[in-house]
């Protein structure tokens, strides 16, 4: 242990060990200098041989017995010299222990704590020393910080698909994976690309495809649902097209249905949709077999979502039917909600509530568990067409061209957002943006966290409207990379705000175009 040295002046060395009495006059010298006691006085001949005398009891004792005496020793002194041996005790206490650990053989916890570390400060880690600049790299913490991210933010998971470096992720150390240098210079690549994808948003640049979808009849695409593979779409002539999502074409028509296809929603199994005919149908995915037809609803079945075993359908003759789906070909009628006095246009659900909206301009609150009713939301001033609902947040589209932004548990009106110029009829949401699309043939991208505070302008919560569809827009899906719509106009459209080149032509994608925004 660091000994404390010290001298005790008008007083018997043989009394040293116990008799620190107040009346006993002292003046105390740390090694790094004098410091004043109780009564100053300048050195005496005498002084270091009793400091060595001291010291040399000093070592005699036991550490507790050290610690004691130095305690009583530090309490008789003034302010001044309590934080002068501050000062002199500071730097001692200080340890790196980031490269103190490998030198116990400890690395992988030097390499654990530098992993909670974000960006800047692994950065700023790295410049300390050369000992914990090898720690960085050896223990790959560039790699585990984009693995980190990769895990918890959809956006990072997307690019590392898109640009191919999540085969460099989440792999052992064998000779496949790159240095560490190699990620530390991929992290800012990453916050460029996030970067750019976040202005290609805000100032409405994209490549857009479409696919015409040349329907025989009567034209129009009702509904869609995507993934990184495929596209499929239920159009107004009552068939049923998957798309290949690369090359845009027609991979399998699915036929049946006696009505449009207004609904529909797909997993890795199955196909479920919803049609005019007042039927539901259940599909097998790969094969496109009918698998089940449900016969309930008295009228087009207008909207359904599944999901855990729990299916809810919604259907113009103004009821809500809630199913169980054991299995594709096992699915029963568990309860029927009663309550809307128009259609009820839509349905969402969670572990907690089921929520529908209606054309009678209110949207209603059940339990999902017990199915009862819980309450009904009113603002609307007409019908409402369409919702999304998550987490405490209902957003919704009506024919009043406005869409209202909800709190369900207590009910209030957060926000209204208006500029649309004809009904609303698709709406969806993320962490950060709203989408929607209106009879108007306008899609209009919205700031969620703006809409959100009560504080921000109406006049900034529109970020672009996109124009390019001819007809009404009836159904879109939006991801971090790019939105798919549909319209009366019989095409889905693809706006792609990744591939976004200066010359008008995306990567690797053809045909495509790049269209301009038309501001809100």
């Amino acid at each position: 242990m660091n000994h404390v040295h010290f001298n005790m002046s008008g007083m018997e060395s043989q009394n040293l060990d116990h008799d620190l009495s107040p009346k006993k006059n002292t003046v105390l010298k740390l090694n790094n200098g004098p410091v004043v006691g109780s009564r100053k006085r300048p050195s005496e001949g005498n002084y270091e041989k009793e400091k060595e005398h001291c010291i040399a009891l000093f070592d005699q004792w036991s550490e507790a017995d050290q610690v004691e005496f130095v305690e009583r020793l530090i309490s008789r002194m003034c302010h001044y010299q309590h934080g002068h041996i501050n000062s002199y005790l500071k730097p001692m206490l200080q340890r790196d222990f980031i490269t103190a650990l490998p030198a116990q053989g400890l690395d992988h916890i030097a390499e654990n704590i530098l992993s909670f570390l974000d960006a800047r400060s692994l950065c700023s880690a790295e410049l300390v020393c050369k000992e914990w600049q090898r720690v960085i790299s050896e223990g790959m913490l560039w790699k585990k910080l984009i693995e980190r991210m990769v895990r918890t933010d959809p956006l990072w998971k997307g690019l590392s698909e898109r640009h191919q470096w999540e085969k460099y992720l989440f792999k052992n150390r064998t000779s496949e994976v790159p240095p560490n240098s190699y990620y530390h210079s991929l992290y800012p690549k990453i916050i460029q690309d996030i970067e750019t994808i976040e202005a290609n948003w805000r100032c409405g640049r994209h490549n857009l495809q479409r696919i015409q979808c040349r329907s025989e009849n009567s034209k129009g695409v009702y509904c869609l649902q995507y993934d990184d593979d495929k596209i499929i779409s239920g159009l107004r002539d009552n068939s049923i097209k998957i798309w290949d999502k690369q090359s845009l074409e027609c991979l399998k028509i699915l036929t049946g249905h006696t009505g449009s296809v207004l609904c529909l929603q797909y997993d890795e199994r199955v196909i479920v949709t919803g049609s005019s005919d007042s039927t539901v149908r259940v599909w097998e995915v790969t094969t496109g077999e009918v698998l089940n037809t449900l016969i309930h609803h008295n009228e087009a079945v207008l909207h359904l979502r599944f999901a855990n075993g729990l299916m809810v359908t919604c259907s113009k003759d103004r009821s809500i039917a809630v199913w169980d789906m054991a299995s594709p070909t096992d699915i029963s009628l568990r309860r029927v909600l009663v309550g809307h006095r128009a259609a009820v246009n839509v349905v969402d659900f969670d572990d907690k509530y089921i929520v529908s909206a209606s054309g009678d301009r209110t949207i209603k609150v059940w339990s999902t568990s017990t199915c009862e009713f819980v309450r009904t939301l009113n603002g609307h001033k007409r019908g409402i067409a369409c919702l999304q609902y998550r987490d405490r947040l209902v957003v919704s589209g009506s024919s009043d061209n406005t869409i209202r932004l909800w709190d369900i548990e207590c009910g209030a009106c957060l926000r209204v957002l208006e500029g649309h110029e004809e009904l609303v009829r698709c709406i969806r949401f993320d962490n950060k943006r709203i989408v929607s699309g209106a009879y108007d043939g306008k899609i209009k991208v919205w700031d969620l966290q703006a809409a959100l505070d009560p504080r921000a302008p109406a006049s900034t919560l529109c970020l672009r409207t996109l124009v390019e569809h001819s007809g009404r827009v009836f159904r879109l899906q939006f991801d971090e990379f790019q939105i798919i719509s549909s319209s009366h106009d019989d095409t889905i459209l693809i706006w792609d705000f990744l591939n976004v080149s200066t010359n008008g032509q995306s990567e690797g994608r053809s045909p495509s175009r790049t269209y301009t925004y038309i501001s809100r």
